[in-house]
């Protein structure tokens, strides 16, 4: 029996090496300390640069605008002249359009003949009833005839002067419509008579954009020219309503890619009152609403930047610069609340813990974890409490 034993215990560290070997290994993981820092929460959105005062010079009357000789960029002072505008021009008649223009050109022609010779005949019928009612008043003066043929010959020589009346209105009529039938000949697109309207810009500034760049017709209203100051520039940025919420004038903003170096600061002005909606690439429809912000590096640092130039805004909500941190990854859901793995003694250990603010990569610690303490950054559905885990050393 006592020759048995050493082959018993070598039996034995046999079976304990086996087991041994079928054990589950520690579980490698990233690792990651809580430490103090300065934390930001941000909301970024894509924004661009706009001309803070844009002047939209348009045309006071419906006219012909004479070509527009100045060039996005150029310096405008205040009252030049940007753009001339001439009285309508005609419009073209066809040929069968012209025969009957001038056919009505010829009988409103005839019209007013026909109107100045019932005129000289009005005429003579008054010179014949003033003869006739000197002739009666003669008459009665010798006693050969009575009153009432002095009456008679007065009230004829009335109706002709009514009807001598009457017949020139009808001739000015008739002079008037003949003007009309002939200005129906005017030649397609000849100018009319009469004094050109000059359009001056009503500040200083640069040209922005042309819109109506080449002569031709222009309606009231029509926009002509844009002018406006370059060097005032602001940022608009359309956030989601559920961000903008959490903005208010004053917010301070970073400005980053806008293609340059540093990243620019500026300052939330206005947010809008109302919002809209508007259908993101996806197909998704949201409310947004626009956020102004004032650019507050000095402007020869994004002297380069001009109107409607892209850039990416971060508008800081929150920071603080002595904060307890940890990885927004190594924090996950646990009974209601927050929890992360801590590594102690090569083992992952569940910590409930309470966070206040977050941002993108991490997130305050209020209560539950101490500095210095490491975490796991990422943790899998290996990770249980109590699990034997290794650092991987990222």
């Amino acid at each position: 029996m006592r020759n048995k034993i050493p082959l018993i215990l070598l039996g034995l560290a046999i079976l304990a090496v086996i087991a041994w070997g079928f054990l589950p290994g520690p579980v490698p993981v990233e690792t990651a300390a809580v430490a103090r820092g300065r934390l930001a929460v941000t909301v970024d959105e894509e924004g661009k640069t706009r001309v803070r005062e844009r002047y939209a010079i348009s045309a006071p009357v419906a006219g012909h605008v004479r070509r527009i000789a100045l060039k996005v960029g150029d310096a405008v002072a205040a009252g030049q002249v940007v753009a001339v505008l001439e009285p309508t021009r005609s419009a073209g008649l066809d040929p069968r359009g012209r025969a009957q223009a001038a056919a009505q050109a010829e009988a409103a022609r005839a019209a007013a003949q026909a109107a100045r010779a019932a005129v000289a005949a009005a005429a003579a019928e008054e010179r014949l009833a003033e003869q006739e009612l000197a002739r009666a008043e003669s008459l009665f003066q010798a006693r050969f005839v009575a009153q009432a043929a002095v009456d008679q010959a007065r009230s004829r020589r009335q109706a002709g002067q009514a009807n001598r009346q009457a017949a020139e209105q009808n001739a000015r009529t008739a002079d008037y419509q003949l003007a009309v039938a002939r200005a129906a000949l005017i030649e397609a697109g000849r100018p009319a008579t009469g004094g050109t309207v000059a359009v001056t810009a009503p500040v200083a500034g640069r040209v922005l954009a042309v819109p109506h760049e080449s002569e031709g017709p222009v309606a009231a209203g029509q926009p002509l020219i844009e002018i406006g100051n370059p060097d005032s520039l602001e940022v608009v940025v359309e956030v989601l309503s559920s961000a903008a919420v959490k903005i208010t004038a004053g917010t301070p903003v970073r400005l980053d890619r806008w293609g340059g170096e540093p990243a620019l600061d500026a300052v939330v002005r206005v947010v809008e009152p109302a919002g809209f909606t508007k259908v993101s690439a996806l197909g998704v429809e949201e409310q947004r609403v626009r956020v102004i912000a004032d650019i507050t590096t000095p402007p020869e640092v994004w002297r380069r930047l001009a109107d409607g130039y892209r850039v990416e805004a971060s508008f800081v909500i929150w920071q603080g610069d002595d904060v307890l941190l940890a990885p927004t990854s190594a924090l996950f859901r646990h009974d209601g609340g927050w929890a992360l793995f801590v590594i102690a003694d090569g083992r992952a250990h569940l910590r409930p813990v309470r966070i206040g603010q977050r941002s993108g990569l991490a997130a305050q610690l209020l209560e539950g974890i101490r500095e210095g303490e490491m975490v796991i950054a990422r943790p899998d559905d290996r990770i249980t409490d109590g699990v034997r885990v290794t650092a991987t050393g990222r």
